[in-house]
């Protein structure tokens, strides 16, 4: 009923077999230094090169809830940009730090005048990015804690509770016993909401689709309520007029096998996968690209990963072609390896 405010691409390659999300939040696989010498998440990147809409609001959230296999729960990290581009992630403890508890604003403002007398490091803080971190969780801090900006785009009581009956409820719990992403519905407004309020890029998780078996006992009920938080929003941005500059894409870390195994599951199959894209003012309605006929490997249009994260840069006003960000050393870096957009969603 919606395919014509979507797009398919069925043809996507690119992806090591590793079971992370590195690959959807930054087109780059986990590299053999690990993540903290990674390539940035969009995320990280959008935060870089465009900072935040407003000073109270982070430019990157992650809604992603953690997990007893933490690659499952990476919202997209800051690789070697540091933790001054790492995503906010309001989730737990968190929430409750937002709030100013037993202190009013001229305490807070005193406090903040002494933090600045000791912050003795701030020379070195500019020239190393991790020490930069720290002093800029220290101004974000303060931001987030004198507005309500951002607590009150989480609060999803302020919503009627009719267009909360459409996206649906969920538990947050994790499912598989902790061990992927929980099928928690909460998410999918929240991430309207934040975009809103001026968050430029929102990650969240929704699993787990790592079913080497059973597939037709427990995918049905999955991919209704996937379909259910996927279809509300995108129906809510463009009745809020948002369509042109909200952009979503829903995919995985590799596809699955052709062939069903002994178990009814599909296993790991980084060979060909797929992904579902809206919004952005990207050319919807169509399906892009195809596999052969045993739907083995991409045939028609093969797509890699950062084909799509350079259109989506493009779509959010960066030029991958000659945008750059410093790695540790200082030297400049491409975003992508490959920087040509998908053309027929432009």
């Amino acid at each position: 009923q919606m395919m014509d405010k979507f797009a398919i691409i069925r043809s996507l390659y690119g992806s090591p077999d590793q079971h992370a999300s590195d690959m959807c939040v930054s087109g780059f696989p986990i590299g053999p230094k690990g993540r903290q010498d990674n390539h940035p998440s969009l995320g990280s990147v959008l935060s870089k090169l465009q900072g935040p809409v407003d000073q109270a609001v982070p430019p990157f959230v992650g809604l992603t809830i953690k997990t007893k296999h933490a690659p499952y729960s990476n919202p997209g990290l800051p690789g070697f940009l540091g933790q001054a581009h790492a995503p906010f992630q309001p989730d737990g403890e968190g929430m409750e730090n937002m709030r100013l508890n037993g202190i009013n604003l001229d305490q807070l403002r005193d406090r903040k005048l002494l933090l600045g007398q000791f912050d003795s490091f701030r020379q070195q803080a500019e020239r190393n990015p991790v020490f930069q971190g720290v002093d800029s969780f220290t101004r974000k801090a303060f931001d987030v804690l004198t507005s309500s900006r951002l607590v009150e785009a989480l609060d999803l009581s302020k919503e009627d509770p009719t267009l909360r009956d459409r996206y649906g409820r969920g538990s947050a719990d994790p499912a598989f016993g902790e061990d992927a992403g929980p099928h928690w519905m909460d998410q999918f407004l929240m991430a309207r909401r934040l975009v809103e309020a001026g968050v430029r890029c929102v990650t969240l998780s929704f699993g787990s689709w790592d079913r080497h078996g059973a597939n037709f006992e427990r995918l049905p009920e999955q991919l209704a309520k996937l379909d259910m938080g996927l279809t509300a929003l995108v129906a809510d941005l463009h009745q809020r007029g948002l369509d042109q500059d909200v952009s979503v894409i829903a995919w995985g870390e590799f596809g699955r096998t052709p062939r069903i195994n002994p178990g009814g599951g599909r296993d790991h199959w980084p060979q060909a996968s797929c992904a579902l894209l809206a919004g952005g003012g990207m050319k919807m309605g169509q399906v892009i690209g195809s596999t052969n006929r045993l739907g083995e490997v991409p045939q028609d249009r093969p797509i890699h990963y950062q084909e799509v994260f350079a259109t989506l840069y493009r779509q959010l006003g960066i030029d991958v072609a000659t945008a750059t960000i410093p790695d540790p050393s200082g030297r400049p870096q491409y975003l992508l390896d490959l920087r040509d957009p998908v053309r027929e969603l432009i």
